[in-house]
């Protein structure tokens, strides 16, 4: 077992090259979740349009700049889902440093006294694994900057009201590629996309997420990055 980080793509690196030794033949498709879907396209990005064994990727409530989503974690409600992450971190990490795991200027009382994530990334996230404090970490594993760089055709499912990573910060990172279809619904928040259907409320994420996977593969059902804009709204 090791630490990693949302931009530490080594493990998926190697799992994809797995499955496509295993099997050479099947059509292959990623989904990335939060942190995850960071680290799914910061790959996809590094990668090239071939440089993978996949069809597609999709990415859902990523937050692609940690820097802004650190920060706006800080502010306002979203501080509730802060203390939670941060609860669960430290709990982690405090058993490792108990076990002396790890090799971390800090003892339990400095670990206990982060209050931010940006705090826990600059003492903890960041020396772990080679960086040069926490801007350093969010500069390097972002995957946002390189939204223009993505050849491999992608879904990137957002939510306006995402507490982790307004929507609103689409606007400060580069245009997607047209290899990427970026959309954004108007309610969701971070992974939570319900939608009223049949009288009652069901995934709205879990249909679109389907929808998506049919569509690359029946040639019978258009891509909507291949022919249309990157940016569509849903009502979800």
């Amino acid at each position: 077992p090791r630490a990693y980080h949302s931009g530490d793509t080594a493990d998926a690196y190697w799992l994809f090259g797995k499955l496509a030794h295993r099997f050479p033949k099947a059509l292959k498709v990623a989904a990335g979740v939060s942190l995850g879907g960071n680290m799914l396209l910061k790959l996809v990005a590094e990668q090239g349009g071939d440089g993978l064994d996949l069809a597609g990727a999709i990415v859902i409530s990523a937050p692609l700049d940690l820097a802004a989503s650190a920060d706006r974690l800080h502010l306002g409600f979203s501080r509730v889902y802060e203390r939670h992450l941060l609860g669960s971190l430290k709990r982690k990490v405090r058993d490792k440093l108990e076990r002396g795991l790890l090799s971390l200027p800090l003892d339990a009382s400095g670990l206990a006294n982060l209050d931010s994530l940006r705090a826990y990334d600059d003492a903890v996230t960041a020396p772990l694994h080679g960086f040069d404090g926490a801007e350093d970490y969010y500069q390097r594993a972002s995957a946002g900057p390189l939204l223009d760089d993505v050849e491999l055709p992608t879904l990137i499912l957002h939510a306006d009201d995402d507490p982790f990573m307004p929507a609103s910060l689409f606007e400060r990172l580069p245009a997607p590629s047209p290899a990427v279809h970026l959309e954004i619904a108007r309610h969701g928040g971070h992974v939570g996309f319900m939608e009223w259907r049949h009288g009652r409320l069901e995934p709205w994420l879990a249909r679109r997420v389907r929808q998506e996977l049919m569509s690359w593969t029946s040639p019978t059902i258009p891509w909507p990055g291949r022919a249309g804009p990157h940016l569509t709204r849903s009502g979800s």
